[in-house]
């Protein structure tokens, strides 16, 4: 089980970046895939999800109208795109993946603690 996360670096508020995440073994099969971030200082926060079966979406509050996820099936791969970034905006980006439960038909995908999955984390720092 192994997810590949990648994309984070340094850029200017206002800019641009786009992460992805590979998935491969367990991972690959996933109920859905999240990203997750976590500022210095702070708990790890909820960012956006996509459930694979039907690309649904959710994201917080805080990134909703900027960011933007996205899958590629064939590929095993969630992308996002982050627009309009902000210095607030700055954290260590993991992606996460949700396994099937099959007690639960829809569970929810903005629950950290349903994710089994971790990748590495990427950095994302934007500059005032």
């Amino acid at each position: 089980v192994q997810l590949q996360a990648s994309g984070g670096g340094l850029v200017q508020a206002g800019g641009s970046l786009r992460l992805s995440c590979s998935a491969s073994g367990r991972a690959g099969g996933a109920y859905a895939m999240g990203w997750f971030r976590q500022a210095p200082g702070k708990e790890r926060e909820f960012v956006a999800s996509i459930r694979w079966s039907d690309a649904y979406t959710s994201y917080a509050d805080s990134v909703r109208g900027r960011f933007t996820i996205s899958r590629d099936n064939a590929k095993n791969t969630a992308m996002l795109q982050m627009n309009s970034l902000k210095p607030e905006d700055t954290a260590v980006y993991y992606c996460a993946a949700q396994p099937k439960n099959p007690r639960e038909r829809s569970p929810p995908t903005n629950i950290m603690s349903l994710y089994v999955y971790w990748g590495q984390g990427t950095l994302v720092t934007v500059s005032s």
